[in-house]
């Protein structure tokens, strides 16, 4: 196929919904990197100002200005990817850079190279442990394609009162087409004959919550939105998964994207909503291949009649994961938070009412129509209503995706279901919310997984990525690489957020690096008044998220952030 012009990729995109980043995606991957040319004819294509957009472009991590630009390989440097070796990986690929964690945090190394997500590895002796580049062998040789693994298979006991939804049917065999997706019971939730209003009180009564952090309840959003003026209403998925230690999301779209169109059909019918974007992480190339192929199945089938469902691919930054800088990026606006109120389901996408919900609830959606609600409440234990994804990584025998039931002790997921930290190894620690929620000591791994119980102890569950961390690691490191990605990450609209989360990186820092007082006593007052004011009056829930992990740090590994302050001092 000849090479499009500017004018052909700005006549294809301008006239569609939402169409900066698609039409920018258009540019970066026929160029490799978006030169000034490009950006001038996306301005003046889409009647906006070159200023404006030379900001929201650079904000973005994955949009190249520059060669070898997209083309240059891209290794996550996240935490559980730092255990496996990135270092060496990085060095070993001529012109990589690091990228935060790319959601493949059960099969690391994940390595971005133009349009392919593969998976790299440091075993075999592949990598020189002292970083001499001579004498290793192609990447070809240590990096490979590997699809998202399933999820294991469930290890919960028969008759505990215990089972999954969103994972019950997506290890059958060819569940990813229409086909296979139907012969399940597929779509009958969403063609069987309910009202709106029947349709969310089901859900109302299951008590399905939001899944990706906030845990709103799913009926009272549906019907508020149902309930606000504004014509047209939107659904949006939120599959923007760039918490580090989640992937959770990325493993249901790769195996069972209908579960996700069918869930989100069922909100644009209960709210009555006409338009739908799923927002997609960049990091994820082959999850957006997936979906736009199962989309277009849903559509032939005539299965969306009445709802235009679109792919919208972010492009690299972990901000777009709360809901209002997703609406302000999918508006090709800078993805700044918005003040609330108003709230997106009176004035979301457009100032229209907005649904905005993660992949994993509106994949909890037809089960939950097709089985009842009774039947979702029974699933969690004791007064808890339903079942939680936890993505698990790092030090852990059997790292991957488990549906848990809501309460299922910690210690039965770590221990029973994936088998524990290796022989001779103990669980000095583990994050919660991927890194949201800090740290918990191993004195507090009788937590059970919910809401309240984590909170009593001053974290929570969030999104539900736990990484694991054995008694060899180095706690004060792992809270500084916390650090250093939440002060990356600051999209910088705040100034307890955008300061505060740089200067607790440099206390956190090794050697010349850090700064502030090296005696525990002062340091401590220091890192917790900085951690206090980010907490009461940051934008957004990166800023208020963000000093948990100095808090758990100084409550759970005191001893360790005391060496830590006097080799710097020494």
């Amino acid at each position: 196929m000849p090479t499009p012009t500017d004018d052909e990729l700005i006549q294809r995109w301008r006239s569609e919904p939402a169409p900066l980043l698609p039409l920018l995606h258009a540019f970066h991957d026929r160029d490799g990197h978006l030169t000034d040319d490009a950006l001038r004819a996306v301005a003046k294509g889409l009647r906006m100002p070159l200023a404006d957009l030379f900001g929201t472009v650079t904000f973005y991590h994955h949009f190249a200005r520059t060669p070898p630009g997209q083309r240059a390989p891209r290794v996550c440097d996240g935490p559980v990817c730092r255990l496996r070796g990135c270092d060496a990986l990085l060095r070993a690929l001529p012109d990589a850079t690091p990228m935060p964690c790319a959601g493949r945090c059960d099969a690391p190394i994940p390595v971005l190279r133009g349009a392919e997500l593969l998976v790299g590895t440091t075993a075999g002796g592949a990598f020189g442990a002292q970083g001499d580049e001579r004498g290793w062998p192609p990447p070809e040789a240590f990096l490979r394609l590997e699809p998202s693994p399933l999820p294991p298979p469930y290890p919960g006991a028969a008759g505990d009162g215990s089972g999954e939804c969103v994972f019950a049917e997506i290890r059958t065999p060819g569940r990813a087409t229409l086909a296979g997706y139907r012969a399940t019971g597929g779509y009958e939730a969403l063609t069987a004959a309910r009202s709106p209003s029947e349709i969310i009180d089901v859900i109302t009564q299951s008590g399905l919550a939001g899944r990706g952090g906030a845990g709103f309840p799913t009926g009272r959003k549906w019907q508020a939105v149902a309930d606000a003026p504004g014509d047209p209403k939107t659904i949006v998925c939120n599959a923007d998964e760039g918490e580090p230690g989640c992937f959770k999301d990325r493993a249901l779209m790769d195996h069972d994207p209908h579960a996700l169109i069918e869930g989100m059909a069922i909100a644009a019918r209960a709210t009555g909503a006409t338009r739908g974007f799923i927002y997609l992480r960049y990091e994820y190339p082959d999850t957006m291949v997936i979906l736009e192929r199962a989309i277009a199945e849903a559509k032939t089938a005539g299965l969306l009649d009445g709802f235009a469902l679109c792919v919208r691919r972010g492009a690299g930054a972990y901000v777009c994961g709360e809901e209002t800088s997703l609406l302000n990026s999918l508006e090709g606006k800078h993805p700044f938070p918005r003040n609330r109120p108003p709230y997106p389901v009176t004035h979301g996408y457009e100032d229209k009412p907005t649904v905005v919900n993660n992949v994993e609830t509106l994949c909890a959606v037809a089960p939950i129509l097709r089985h009842g609600a009774t039947w979702y409440r029974t699933l969690g234990l004791g007064d808890h209503a339903g079942t939680k994804v936890i993505s698990l990584s790092g030090d852990v025998v059997r790292p991957g995706n488990y549906e848990v039931p809501i309460g299922l002790p910690l210690r039965t997921l770590l221990d029973e279901w994936a088998g524990g930290p290796g022989p001779g190894r103990s669980v000095q620690a583990v994050t919660m919310a991927g890194l949201s929620g800090g740290l918990l000591g191993a004195e507090r791994l009788d937590v059970t997984l919910d809401e309240p119980c984590l909170r009593s102890h001053g974290s929570f569950l969030g999104a539900g990525g736990i990484m694991v961390f054995d008694d060899t690691r180095d706690m004060v490191a792992v809270a500084h690489e916390a650090m250093a990605f939440f002060a990356h990450e600051s999209c910088g609209k705040c100034f307890p957020c955008r300061i505060g989360t740089q200067r607790l990186s440099e206390r956190l820092s090794p050697g010349p690096g850090g700064s502030g007082p090296t005696e525990l006593d002062p340091w401590t007052t220091e890192v917790v008044d900085i951690g206090d004011a980010m907490k009461a009056t940051s934008a957004c829930g990166l800023g208020t998220a963000a000093p948990l992990i100095t808090d758990s740090l100084l409550k759970y590994f005191p001893e360790q952030v005391a060496r830590h302050l006097a080799a710097r001092k020494a």
